[in-house]
């Protein structure tokens, strides 16, 4: 089982460059899932595990979405990576939860608004 840093990016994560094709995201994103998930693991580390694989769950759901993959790299070359500090990949971290969750900045059109009259 890998340890995930709290410092790394998604990236790093799931064990990818930032280059990484939307094939190789879903096979690390599998591969680690098979020896991360809690049903898989031995009884005195499932805590440990649960951890990581939301780490890795999260990981995958922002670097899968093209959209939200985008957000994440500009956000990544906004802080240089030599200089982050923990509290920015706790920040990142954060903001990957938060758009795993669903919050979503789209607009929606409807019928009314797209007609030009």
């Amino acid at each position: 089982m890998a340890a995930v840093s709290s410092t790394s990016t998604l990236y790093e994560v799931l064990g990818l460059t930032m280059g990484a094709s939307g094939h190789e995201i879903k096979a690390a994103y599998r591969r680690l899932a098979r020896s991360c998930h809690p049903d898989v693991v031995a009884m005195n580390q499932k805590q440990t595990s649960a951890n990581e694989f939301m780490k890795i769950h999260a990981a995958y759901a922002i670097l899968s979405d093209p959209d939200k993959r985008a957000n994440y790299d500009r956000d990544l070359y906004r802080c240089p990576q030599p200089f982050r500090s923990s509290s920015y990949s706790s920040a990142s971290m954060a903001a990957a939860a938060s758009a795993m969750a669903g919050s979503s900045r789209r607009t929606y059109r409807n019928w009314e608004t797209d007609q030009c009259w």
